[in-house]
């Protein structure tokens, strides 16, 4: 069964958001970096991004610096956004040598460099209240070419969730989950998946923890206000990926080693479509 599932991706692009615990479980790492060698060498253009929450909160205790979160997003002062950015250089480049060590070719790439995310300033809003995060920003645009460089040559490129302002240049702070989606729509990518700790989406979590094994745009935006804040971020993202062109994004469970190759995307977790669902 999965070799027909891999032969019907040959030759599309499938963006894989690394997250949740395992990025800080060494062996749901290995897994997570084999799993992406059997992608590539299916004939899968396949890329890799990653944010860091675990481990920016880590060193920004270790360095003093607060931190918070408000709507499910961080905070971000000036000191901070250089930690991010510090914290997420090294995850790219250990996660690189990871994909490397499986039998990969794979080449760390900072959102923030070569015009690959620029994005704008942003806030967000809390119990109907304006909030200022910071250097947090949105993703306003993709320069896919230094992506599409490295996929082109077989490689695995692996890119982190970090951007600069479009007027000042300035480091920000985007969120993992939607600036893979962005990254995904402007690659044209076939699917989107975005592993968490949970087997996928909800209905009224934590009152009624019904799966929802499929949902359409229209379906996650009447959701959206019932979702725990964590939750909130990834399910946007997913939105606004398949709105943009994604065929579709699968919320699947990181924490089940070799989930990728196991079964088809979204298969035990919850896939998004843009409009009436289908199979995918």
């Amino acid at each position: 069964m999965m070799e027909n599932w891999f032969q019907q991706l040959r030759g599309d692009t499938v963006v894989v958001k690394f997250g949740g615990n395992a990025m800080i479980s060494d062996a749901l790492a290995r897994a997570f970096c084999e799993d992406i060698v059997a992608l590539r060498d299916a004939g899968i253009r396949v890329v890799v991004t990653h944010g860091g929450g675990p481990q920016i909160s880590s060193e920004l205790v270790a360095q003093g610096i607060p931190s918070e979160f408000r709507g499910g997003l961080r905070v971000t002062s000036a000191a901070a956004v250089d930690v991010v950015r510090e914290v997420l250089a090294r995850i790219g480049a250990e996660l690189a040598a990871h994909v490397t060590a499986a039998g990969g070719v794979a080449t760390a790439i900072a959102g923030a460099e070569q015009g690959l995310f620029t994005a704008r300033k942003t806030g967000t809003v809390v119990n109907g209240e304006p909030v200022d995060l910071g250097q947090v920003g949105e993703v306003r645009s993709v320069t896919a070419n230094p992506v599409d460089a490295v996929l082109d040559a077989g490689g695995i490129p692996v890119v982190s969730a970090i951007a600069r302002e479009g007027a000042s240049g300035i480091l920000l702070n985007v969120n993992a989950d939607s600036a893979a989606g962005a990254l995904a729509a402007a690659l044209g990518a076939r699917w989107l998946v975005l592993l968490t700790d949970v087997s996928g989406l909800y209905r009224n979590w934590p009152r009624n923890p019904s799966l929802i094994t499929a949902i359409d745009a229209r379906e996650v935006e009447a959701l959206l206000p019932q979702l725990d804040s964590g939750m909130i971020p990834k399910v946007t993202a997913a939105r606004d990926a398949v709105l943009g062109g994604v065929s579709r994004v699968a919320i699947v469970d990181g924490r089940v080693p070799h989930l990728l190759v196991s079964e088809p995307f979204g298969a035990s977790g919850t896939i998004v479509s843009a409009a009436e669902r289908t199979a995918p």
